[in-house]
């Protein structure tokens, strides 16, 4: 199967140019301005349409086992993949917990028959699992994840023991949720004490503080520093968080690193007042100063990746009061988009997008063959167009949750074509019901 895009405006290794990409089977073959269309199967004009390499998403809960009346494999998988998401690596809080070799590649087995997108998961580690955790295969597994906060479970690790055994004998990328549990719970008291049950929402971003964050960040960070750990700190939430990153070595080099994501780019603690538990998230949406702190330590490549930490809960569990509603969102769909929007209103380059969205998750993770537009690389693409509006609305909401905190948002661009492994897996608002993902692999 050969399909030649033509006239594409390709965004890639911080250059945007315009050429044609040739690919054959799963693999882009040829990169050049006007290649011959002969014995081509398909031939997409993609003139006036920017060509981007499929994003990877490297945090995404999919809920599937033991979750799956909140979503599963399939159906946020099929979201993603409409939003220029083309691979994902999944965390390890479904139930049972992925906490051992067997229920991992149980996981494993479901995304082989379900997912729309290519897919890795990480292992979890606990407080007693280091021997499970030291057979994880660095080849075809994303990483160990460890959860310094609370959790689903018994994944919240709080030994200080065994948290330096696993950052010693991991060889393996060590992920971690940074938040000090005994600051949540002293902070949740004094609000509960004066509240009960319905916490006013607006209280969220100082019950889960910046003090809560920064304890536990700066804890993993010099963890790892004393014992050569390579850590990586998803969705840092607060500007004082950005202090503990470095920006003058190639992320190749960096041994720590940070993930910032696309909700605390967006909103702050303001629109607590009007979006309520459904932007409701662990770490909290914090302050109009921390999200200007996280922009400037993105634009700044103290941070390198930007994720979605995509959770999504039921319409009725996020109605419930403050302490029983649920923390997550869906956002796998509208991602990209939302970082379109960013590009579009002057605050970052596409270039710079398509870094921290895909360049930076394969280098980082050390993806085989995908994150790039190169030839012999794994033929992931997106096509967008920036001339085009799209608006969220519950018809064309694909989350198996059936809502998003964006419902009402009109998006000044448009996600034409997704390819997975050289296939149409979406286009003309359609995902295909073929399935072409496959399980990401990694140069350790």
């Amino acid at each position: 199967m050969k399909t030649l895009i033509k006239n594409a405006r390709i965004v890639n290794e911080n250059q945007i140019f315009e050429s044609d990409v040739l690919i054959e089977n799963d693999l882009i073959i040829k990169i050049q301005k006007d290649i011959s269309e002969e014995n081509t199967d398909q031939i997409i004009d993609a003139a006036g349409k920017y060509l981007l390499p499929g994003v990877i998403d490297d945090q995404v809960h999919f809920r599937e086992p033991g979750l799956t009346h909140k979503g599963d494999i399939e159906t946020e998988s099929r979201a993603a993949v409409a939003g220029g998401i083309t691979s994902f690596i999944e965390q390890p809080n479904t139930v049972p917990n992925a906490v051992t070799q067997v229920i991992l590649e149980e996981k494993y087995k479901i995304a082989s028959k379900k997912s729309f997108a290519n897919y890795s998961f990480m292992m979890g580690g606990t407080n007693d699992n280091l021997d499970e955790v030291l057979k994880t295969n660095p080849r075809n597994v994303a990483g160990i994840k460890l959860f310094l906060g609370s959790s689903t479970g018994n994944m919240l690790v709080d030994n200080p023991e065994t948290l330096e055994n696993i950052f010693s004998k991991t060889k393996m990328l060590i992920a971690v949720h940074c938040e000090d549990e005994a600051t949540i719970r002293a902070n949740a008291e004094k609000y509960k004490a004066e509240y009960g049950d319905d916490i006013p929402m607006k209280y969220h971003h100082l019950i889960r503080s910046e003090e809560a964050c920064y304890i536990s960040s700066s804890k993993a960070v010099e963890l790892a520093k004393k014992t050569g750990a390579r850590l990586h700190l998803f969705h840092i939430s607060t500007a004082k968080e950005t202090e503990l990153f470095r920006n003058d070595i190639p992320l190749k080099d960096k041994k720590i690193t940070a993930e910032v994501c696309v909700h605390h780019l967006t909103f702050t603690n303001e629109d607590y007042d009007t979006k309520g538990t459904l932007i409701k998230w662990n770490p909290a949406v914090k302050t109009e100063k921390d999200r200007e702190g996280l922009w400037e330590a993105l634009l700044d490549d103290r941070i390198d990746v930007i994720a979605t930490d995509h959770a999504p809960h039921t319409w009725e569990e996020k109605q419930n009061v403050y302490t029983k509603a649920p923390s997550g969102g869906p956002l796998v769909q509208h991602a990209l988009m939302m970082m379109l929007e960013n590009f579009r209103n002057g605050k970052i380059a596409l270039e710079k997008i398509v870094e921290k969205m895909c360049h930076n998750p394969a280098i980082l993770f050390e993806i085989e063959k995908r994150g790039f537009i190169r030839e012999n690389y794994k033929a992931d693409l997106v096509l967008v167009d920036l001339d085009e509006t799209s608006t969220v609305s519950k018809d064309n909401i694909l989350y198996k949750c059936g809502w998003s905190p964006l419902e009402g948002t009109t998006f000044h661009s448009k996600i034409t074509h997704t390819f997975v492994n050289g296939h149409l897996a979406f286009q003309d608002d359609k995902v295909s019901e073929e399935k072409f993902a496959e399980r990401l692999l990694f140069t350790r």
